[in-house]
């Protein structure tokens, strides 16, 4: 054998050896035709002994390479080091990096009738099952007319409000909302589909909160997340949306959110200026309350991240039905 033949063997042995230390592997040709059911964007549901987990997964053929991107139990979109789809059945793995695991969580699973299922090698040892279905397009066929404006915090005390958790507590200071640092969750008990929503808000240096729209999609509020992508900062869809242009940063500062949803078409106008117009969400963000995107949901207050944020006039318009 040729040393120039010894050269490009030991090339591509390198190679192999690079893509398998990421967690890569090569993929098989994909049968286009088997593969196109499960195409597109799927709602999942990853079911544990004692709760459920919203998750969401994404399915694309890309230059003849089937890709996949996921969002977790917790975290942004991203995309998926390995899938793949081979004599009907579905593999993909979400690393233990991103999962807060002590293992990679290897899924398998099928498409029987509409519903994708099956289960996955959980965080300690134990095997989950998940299913999944595909997510709707929420597309409206006419413009929403307006219903009367809802107070959802009255400026005085928790009513119409829980937590998710009761190690620490939400606290009303000065007839605002402040968020605890590093505890609970806090939900509204109304739920609404289509809306408009005007909040306040005033970010403490270094914190991070979030207003999460039917429970399910997360507009960033934030002080310290300047070294993450810019779907990461203030204005925001987590993980999906960059706001544009990208707000300064004022922390201490009260500032205005009006938000419009209206399917998963939103527009977020940060302080009089339009920073999403009209962009579709793709799915749920890390930290949703559940992946039943076609129904409607509560406005929830991240409280579970670092540092102190207060809001103030929250008040939801609805669509009439």
């Amino acid at each position: 054998m040729s040393c120039s033949i010894l050269r490009k063997l030991a090339v591509l042995l390198i190679a192999i050896a690079g893509m398998a230390a990421f967690g890569y592997t090569q993929q098989t040709k994909v049968d286009e035709a088997a593969i196109k059911p499960y195409l597109g964007r799927w709602d999942l549901t990853l079911k544990a002994a004692d709760r459920e987990y919203p998750s969401w997964l994404e399915l694309q053929m890309e230059n003849g390479t089937l890709t996949a991107r996921m969002v977790a139990r917790w975290g942004h979109a991203r995309v998926l080091p390995k899938v793949e789809f081979s004599e009907g059945r579905l593999t993909f793995v979400s690393p233990k990096e991103e999962e807060g695991s002590e293992r990679d969580m290897a899924f398998e699973g099928k498409l029987t009738g509409e519903t994708l299922s099956g289960t996955v090698a959980a965080p300690k040892g134990e095997t989950w099952t998940w299913t999944g279905k595909r997510a709707p397009s929420l597309k409206r066929t006419k413009a929403p007319k307006w219903g009367k404006p809802v107070t959802l915090f009255n400026g005085k005390d928790l009513t119409g409000w829980t937590m998710d958790k009761s190690d620490k507590s939400w606290t009303v200071v000065d007839g605002t909302l402040v968020s605890p640092g590093n505890g609970p969750e806090i939900i509204n008990g109304q739920k609404f589909m289509d809306f408009k929503l005007h909040i306040e808000f005033n970010c403490g240096a270094k914190s991070n909160s979030g207003v999460y729209l039917r429970g399910r999609y997360e507009v960033q509020v934030e002080d310290n997340s300047l070294q993450e992508p810019p779907s990461h900062h203030t204005g925001g869809v987590y993980g999906f949306i960059t706001p544009s242009p990208e707000p300064p940063r004022t922390p201490g500062v009260w500032q205005t959110y009006d938000i419009t949803l209206i399917g998963r078409t939103i527009t977020v106008v940060l302080n009089g200026k339009t920073i999403i117009d009209q962009q579709e969400i793709p799915g749920i963000t890390g930290g949703a309350l559940d992946s039943h995107e076609e129904l409607p949901g509560p406005i929830y207050l991240q409280g579970s991240e670092d540092g102190h944020i207060a809001y103030r006039n929250i008040v939801i318009t609805p669509a009439k039905d």
